[in-house]
């Protein structure tokens, strides 16, 4: 006896669409998930219910503005299951280095009338505001990681998040460590698997898209970043680029990034 499908809705906070088009860009392996889920909210599809009933919601974007704020609760009330996808939605993404800035200064400098801007003070993922049951870590996330989602889900197993280390990737696919030969400042190390190794596998660093690995020691890699040659900055850099919010890497931004001269003068 085949089991009904989900029903599922997609929404959009402050993001990039990039996670919603990574979920539309399948192909023909799009047309396989409609035999799994019914798809009732997703704009990036042309489908509109954002108030409906649903067993999944999928949420891309970090919470940014007031309005941000109401969905996500409004969501929270309507889902079964709350899924965030994407850097944005678990940590904050690229938008959450405003939370380290001068946010009200940086309205002033760029809008005329900086007081009709609705924004909150800080760019957070969106399990600092409502009850998430899964992440989905990634920038963009991957399609095997959404198949292996709903696959589990479908047949009641309970999703485990993925959060290994990078490095154990490359370790499977026999690919040359880029720090070791070409003294590259690689993130694996301390961020999680889930993209395939992808840039170490053309020789490049990772530079962290998905997000902090389970028990990741920041410390001990930042000071290898220094034996590398890298400047208090760079470091910083290499940490801030895209999950600066979540804490491990916060932690070393801090840490590293250089104190303002006129702020110790006053």
């Amino acid at each position: 006896m085949s089991r009904p499908r989900l029903t599922l809705a997609v929404h959009k906070l402050t993001s990039c669409s990039g996670c919603q088009l990574a979920l539309l860009n399948q192909g023909p392996a799009l047309l396989a998930l409609l035999e799994e889920v019914e798809f009732v909210h997703f704009i990036e599809a042309g489908i509109e219910g954002p108030d409906k009933k649903v067993d999944l919601a999928l949420v891309e974007g970090s919470i940014s503005t007031p309005e941000d704020l109401a969905r996500a609760k409004a969501l929270r009330r309507n889902s079964r299951l709350v899924v965030t996808m994407g850097a944005c939605a678990t940590s904050g993404g690229i938008q959450a280095l405003r939370n380290m800035a001068d946010g009200p200064g940086w309205k002033a400098a760029i809008y005329a009338h900086p007081d009709f801007i609705a924004t909150l003070d800080t760019s957070t993922g969106v399990a600092e505001h409502i009850r998430v049951d899964f992440e989905l870590w990634g920038c963009p996330i991957t399609l095997e990681q959404m198949r292996h989602f709903l696959r589990q889900l479908r047949l009641g197993v309970q999703p485990r998040p993925e959060a290994e280390k990078l490095c154990m990737e490359c370790k499977r696919r026999q690919q040359v460590c880029v720090m070791v030969t070409k003294g590259a400042p690689c993130l694996g190390p301390v961020v999680r698997t889930g993209c395939g190794a992808l840039c170490p596998a053309f020789g490049r660093a990772c530079y962290g898209c998905f997000g902090p690995s389970e028990l990741p020691n920041c410390d001990s890699l930042a000071n290898r970043f220094t034996g590398l040659g890298l400047l208090p900055d760079d470091i910083a850099r290499r940490f801030a680029a895209i999950h600066s919010h979540s804490a491990p890497f916060r932690e070393q931004v801090l840490r590293w990034q250089p104190i303002d001269v006129r702020e110790v003068d006053e």
